[in-house]
């Protein structure tokens, strides 16, 4: 890897942020399109109970991240031995493949199973490029290599998701994915051209890889990162509400805000990234502390469009910067198990994006207002404090023993 001229070696790292940026606008278009959506595959329930249609539109969001939760683990503890460039571009391929299928498919159901299939590569692309970009990227810079990754699909939040969204508003949701599938093809030939030729690991195993799963800190850091950003989408997922029937803009605002929550999530990305590399937990526990009072601005202030945006800069911002962290925090904690623990950090991530768009459609369907979600995102984002802190003192706890015995 050091023969690469660093214009290689940058061109390489921008492929795979061209990827990420492909991911976050698949994966969060859906946000600022969902009443379109939810008018255009549930056009009778839309017309008699418009609150139960963007419930109901929400499951797409939920396959989606359903699809990453089963996908992620299984193909990256199958793959591990296989040679990345490759594994990366069958992985593109699958995902332009199915959001093409997305934009064509007549109905409900079979959109949901192609958002499904859509899901199924995202973990495993973001846990083999992030371990290329660390490659790439030289000892010591691990957490800046994951958050170069990851800066694709947080800057789609600044252009992509509300450029696709104000495309969708005007020409309809399904021109919209067939933009998304032309970012993936353009993927597919920059990864081609120059990322370099990586082996996967010899010595991987299908069992070497799920050993990690035996790890009690394994399992403490994914769901640190499940519990606390199902408090996240719970709130990105249901935007487009917020910013017409709470603050009482129009649908045009909604572009500009997710702009605004977009350029948080690029901000707290690459400091994320820059702290993680100092130390890890400190991040995590700090970002949790900014990312509930973002929250509570949402829940107190959301009727003040100044408010609102300020909310959701912080709530993106805060978000984002625990992303790096916890995935640096997995790879500390996998021993062996490199690829699963890269990739399982979307899996706990959209666990999350599953059962924030599911608990914020409940409470909606609820009748308890939009301004709900950021109470519920409050709860999990506490949950998320909690689970945290006590992987810190079990640590703690196994690190004295073995002092004592020692």
């Amino acid at each position: 890897m050091h023969t690469l001229s660093p214009a290689r070696v940058r061109l390489a790292l921008l492929s795979l942020a061209l990827g990420g940026f492909g991911i976050g606008a698949t994966e969060f278009v859906a946000m600022g399109l969902l009443p379109t959506l939810a008018e255009d595959l549930v056009p009778q329930l839309y017309a008699t109970n418009p609150e139960e249609a963007l419930a109901q539109a929400g499951w797409l969001i939920s396959a989606y991240a359903l699809g990453v939760v089963v996908g992620a683990p299984t193909i990256a503890a199958m793959s591990a031995r296989f040679p990345r460039k490759q594994l990366l571009l069958v992985l593109v391929g699958t995902i332009v493949v199915a959001t093409i299928a997305s934009a064509l498919l007549p109905s409900f159901g079979l959109v949901l199973l192609a958002r499904f299939v859509s899901g199924l590569p995202h973990g495993a692309y973001f846990g083999i490029a992030s371990l290329v970009a660390a490659s790439l990227m030289g000892p010591g810079q691990r957490g800046r290599g994951i958050a170069f990754v990851l800066s694709g699909l947080t800057i789609a939040n600044v252009i992509g998701v509300p450029a696709i969204t104000a495309l969708g508003h005007v020409a309809g949701w399904r021109v919209a994915y067939g933009a998304v599938a032309a970012i993936f093809a353009l993927t597919f030939v920059a990864i081609a051209l120059f990322v370099p030729l990586q082996p996967g690991d010899p010595a991987a195993t299908l069992k070497r890889e799920l050993a990690g799963f035996a790890r009690g800190q394994v399992w403490l850091a994914l769901a640190t990162g499940a519990v606390g950003f199902g408090g996240f989408f719970a709130v990105y997922t249901y935007v487009s509400p917020l910013v017409t029937d709470v603050a009482l803009l129009s649908i045009e605002v909604v572009p500009l805000a997710l702009v605004v929550l977009g350029l948080g999530m690029t901000l707290g990305n690459l400091l994320g990234g820059r702290l993680a590399d100092h130390h890890v937990m400190r991040t995590v526990f700090g970002f949790f502390a900014v990312f509930l009072v973002s929250l509570l601005v949402v829940a107190l202030f959301g009727e003040n469009p100044v408010a609102l945006f300020v909310g959701l800069f912080l709530v993106g911002a805060s978000a984002s910067a625990l992303s790096p962290a916890i995935q640096t925090r997995l790879m500390d904690v996998a021993g062996e198990s490199q690829t699963l623990a890269a990739a399982a950090n979307h899996s706990s991530l959209n666990i999350g994006n599953s059962m924030g768009a599911a608990l914020g459609g409940v409470v909606i369907a609820a009748g308890l207002g939009y301004l709900s979600v950021a109470w519920v995102g409050v709860v999990l984002g506490v949950a998320g404090v909690i689970v945290a802190a006590v992987s810190v003192l079990l640590q703690r706890r196994t690190a004295g023993r073995t002092t004592e015995r020692v």
